[in-house]
């Protein structure tokens, strides 16, 4: 939120984010506390609702409630009219009746023919077959996971200088034996996330900036060029974003960009 926050207040974006929503309250865990202190400082209206309370209050599985839970998430947000929201570190499924009534924006760190799951899973099954390349994409949130019309996608090598080395390390032992040896503090586990880190919040705020400038347009589930209209639908990989994610990382002085 900072990232994008930052550059609408220094007027790099038309944008104005409406309302922060959180499914963990005040008190629950010190990273959100800090998080809603950053929210608070923006003045922007921040709302909460525990999933954690929820889940406890009830009974059943959380998936077999998903829908009263987003059902009481609506009602707190009905005061608002959001042209597009963004999933950022929401790390729940969003039920059918979300998805339709907002237009939700999801970051996957995943090309849009690359794997599904959370990051940790993509990136061990890049390792897993030796993938020269992986990206992110920005989707529309579905009742299919990960699996939304895609907006947008950036792409970055994961092979080549700096990799190589890592790469050659896998050659001496078994794939499944260095996992369980080191699991996340594999080098090629931690660079490749690295790569992906340091592109993905490029991809969300040139995504807005596309949506503001009219490049994309979003409506009712559905994404198009420009006009929206049946014509100019997007196809499955959405628009490519790298020549401006490019500009952006140089512009602010990241080597390497």
């Amino acid at each position: 939120m900072r990232f994008v926050q930052d550059r609408i207040l220094a007027g790099q974006l038309d944008a104005r984010i409406q309302f922060v929503f959180s499914n963990r309250d005040p008190g629950e865990a010190e990273g959100s506390d800090q998080f809603f202190r950053l929210v608070e400082g923006y003045s922007l209206p921040l709302i909460t609702y525990s999933s954690a309370k929820f889940r406890r209050a009830g009974q059943g599985s959380f998936a077999s409630r998903r829908e009263e839970y987003d059902g009481h998430v609506m009602e707190l947000l009905a005061q608002f009219h959001p042209g597009i929201c963004v999933l950022a570190g929401y790390m729940l499924i969003v039920g059918g009746n979300m998805c339709r009534r907002y237009d939700l924006l999801n970051l996957h760190p995943a090309l849009p023919d690359g794997p599904t799951g959370t990051w940790q899973e993509v990136i061990w099954k890049l390792i897993e077959t030796r993938a020269s390349r992986t990206g992110a994409m920005m989707h529309l949130a579905t009742e299919e996971v990960d699996r939304g019309p895609v907006v947008s996608y950036c792409t970055m090598p994961i092979t080549g200088e700096g990799f190589a080395p890592h790469w050659r390390a896998l050659e001496q032992g078994d794939l499944a034996s260095i996992k369980e040896a080191q699991g996340e503090d594999l080098p090629l586990f931690q660079q490749i996330r690295q790569a992906e880190y340091r592109k993905e919040p490029y991809l969300l705020l040139e995504t807005l900036r596309a949506i503001e400038q009219q490049r994309v347009a979003i409506s009712n589930g559905r994404v198009s060029e420009g006009t929206g209209s049946e014509s100019s639908l997007l196809g499955p990989q959405g628009i490519c974003l790298d020549p401006e994610i490019e500009g952006a990382l140089a512009a602010d002085g990241i080597a390497g960009a």
